[in-house]
């Protein structure tokens, strides 16, 4: 079993930062890769951001040059640095890892609960 706990969220003003972070716990041999997703009021679920564990980084459009993901291979935690938030940027956001599994060396998906971040004056 592996638990993704998320932590970070919450109000903040049009223009200000906040900082998410995701650690897991559990049955891990090694991450792939660690992913942010967000899905809005009545929108789907859409990818943020994602971080291989080589280092590389994508971002969605809507982010990038705001939004920074980073992580710590050591305490297998992602983060997610968000600049200049709008209000457009209000959503649940959700951690998502891809790794191995160490009891039988399979690939497998684990998802945090989500935590809301709502940018709003």
């Amino acid at each position: 079993q592996v638990q993704l706990v998320e932590s970070g969220g919450g109000l903040v003003q049009p223009g200000g930062s906040l900082r998410l972070s995701c650690a897991a716990s559990g049955s891990i041999f090694s991450i792939y890769t660690m992913n942010w997703y967000r899905q809005g009021p009545g929108k789907q679920r859409e990818l943020v951001a994602g971080i291989t564990s080589g280092g590389s980084t994508n971002y969605a459009d809507s982010v990038k040059g705001r939004f920074t993901i980073s992580r710590d291979n050591v305490k297998n935690t992602v983060y997610l640095q968000m600049n200049t938030l709008k209000p457009e940027d209000t959503a649940v956001y959700y951690c998502n890892f891809n790794y191995v599994r160490n009891t039988d060396y399979l690939r497998a998906d684990a998802w945090g609960q989500g935590t809301q971040v709502t940018v709003s004056s």
